[in-house]
């Protein structure tokens, strides 16, 4: 298999980029893709609907108003199942591979061990991709002609915003499934509590802590639950370009997939369209911020 067979009839990522970039923000939604290449599902012990069990559904359409506000979106084609760009970039399980993975790859890593590495093993609960083992040169092939030419995009993309407003903030957008817990039980119905969004900043080392309670008040005003960092507080993505001494900010947004998607048959929900108003007024709102909000630490310094 090779890139030139996988995607000759779709790219595998694009940028969505306004006329002309109005405000200091990049969208990026990394996991959203849902073109599986051909010979990739012929590799696959799951079908074509099983294995999307990780996939981010439609979280690019959910955030496609930034454009029309002035910020470019990033967004993924190829599947998150084919290849995961929100890890290092050699995160490999020695397991799945014919050949030895090179000496630098990191093997030990939490994210291999569970199966989801940067080529991943299983989605959803533990189901296996492949029949059997891959020749490491896929892997690589698949890591040097798309991981690397989609970073440098999105690096190109900060360091071009922050060139031209003096800042870049970074939206790193994602969706969970509806069964993660967040804190105590409902004192009501005793039943464990599912936040509609968690906002990671990598436990405030990825972006200024204004914008992170700033995103956070913004989607409880509009009566959702909300948790902070727990249980995910960001991936490789924010933790690598989150580094506000420099003015460059990362935030990681993940939505609850109830909220509008059906998650055993992927349908949009009748509340798919409530919750794009929802995140469309959102991203105004965020975007309006002030720019003491990332600029401070300047202004402390001085």
């Amino acid at each position: 298999m090779s890139l030139q067979r996988d995607f000759q009839t779709m790219v595998p990522f694009e940028v969505c980029a306004p006329a002309q970039q109005r405000i200091p923000f990049v969208f990026n939604s990394p996991h959203s893709g849902h073109y599986y290449p051909p010979e990739f599902l012929q590799q696959s012990r799951l079908d074509a609907h099983d294995i999307r069990q990780s996939e981010d559904c439609y979280v690019d359409e959910l955030f496609a108003s930034a454009v029309p506000l002035g910020a470019p979106l990033l967004r993924a084609h190829f599947p998150r199942a084919y290849l995961d760009v929100n890890r290092e970039p050699y995160e490999l399980d020695p397991k799945m591979f014919n050949e030895p993975v090179p000496s630098y790859a990191n093997i030990r890593s939490v994210r291999v061990a569970g199966g989801l590495g940067t080529v991943a093993r299983i989605v959803g609960e533990g189901q296996d991709i492949y029949k059997s083992r891959l020749p490491l040169n896929e892997a690589m092939d698949r890591i040097e002609t798309i991981y690397k030419p989609y970073h440098h995009q999105l690096g190109q993309l900060l360091s071009d915003t922050r060139a031209q407003f003096g800042y870049a903030v970074l939206i790193d957008c994602h969706s969970m499934p509806s069964g993660v817990e967040w804190g105590e039980p409902n004192s009501l119905t005793n039943q464990p509590s599912r936040p509609d969004f968690i906002i990671g900043d990598r436990f405030g080392r990825s972006c200024s802590d204004a914008l992170s309670w700033a995103a956070i008040e913004l989607l409880q005003n509009m009566g959702y639950h909300v948790a902070h960092n727990k249980p995910y507080a960001g991936g490789y993505i924010t933790e690598h370009y989150g580094r506000p001494h420099r003015d460059f900010h990362a935030l990681q947004i993940e939505i609850n997939r109830a909220l509008y998607v059906n998650e055993t048959s992927l349908e949009r929900l009748p509340s798919f369209a409530t919750l794009y108003r929802d995140l469309a007024q959102f991203m105004a709102d965020l975007t309006a911020l002030p720019d003491y909000v990332f600029l401070r630490h300047q202004q402390a310094a001085e």
